[in-house]
């Protein structure tokens, strides 16, 4: 059952939704990662990266509900739930227990890359069925980007 009319024909619905759906994932696991890992950070720059991952953690979480509403004004219901987000996310496994600033920092940059790796794809994917859809994908992944940049400068 679906309450809300697509604008969009059936085969651009599916390209589309999927890449809303795949957006969804890994923003709410990047949410994840990056708060856990903000919890278990430890080391002499312990400080600020702790503060740059609850940036990562905020940004992830503003285009995470972004990216759902598009999908529902679409008439595509968002999915993310844990078992959903576990089952399809870009991004590896974090480590248990405390992580040490540097490693902190390796891991984040290997979660944003990965995401923003896929969010190219969906940028590529939504071009001609959905400009709008495609626009949202542009910002949030300039936004990661940035983040993307500002860790790799911290390990430099």
């Amino acid at each position: 059952m679906s309450v809300v009319k697509s604008p969009l024909s059936e085969p651009d619905l599916k390209t589309v939704g999927n890449a809303l759906q795949g957006a969804l994932v890994d923003l709410v696991d990047l949410a994840l990662v990056a708060k856990q890992v903000h919890w278990n950070v430890v080391g002499p720059r312990f400080r600020s990266v702790h503060l740059q991952l609850d940036e990562v953690v905020d940004t992830a979480r503003l285009h995470s509900d972004t990216v759902a509403e598009r999908a529902s004004a679409l008439g595509v219901n968002p999915d993310g739930r844990s078992a959903t987000v576990a089952s399809s996310s870009a991004i590896g496994t974090v480590p248990e227990g405390w992580v040490k600033d540097a490693d902190a920092v390796r891991i984040l940059v290997g979660a944003l890359g990965a995401v923003i790796t896929r969010m190219r794809e969906r940028i590529d994917a939504t071009g001609d069925p959905d400009p709008i859809s495609q626009d949202i994908l542009i910002g949030l992944t300039a936004d990661l980007e940035k983040h993307a940049w500002m860790f790799q400068a911290e390990s430099a």
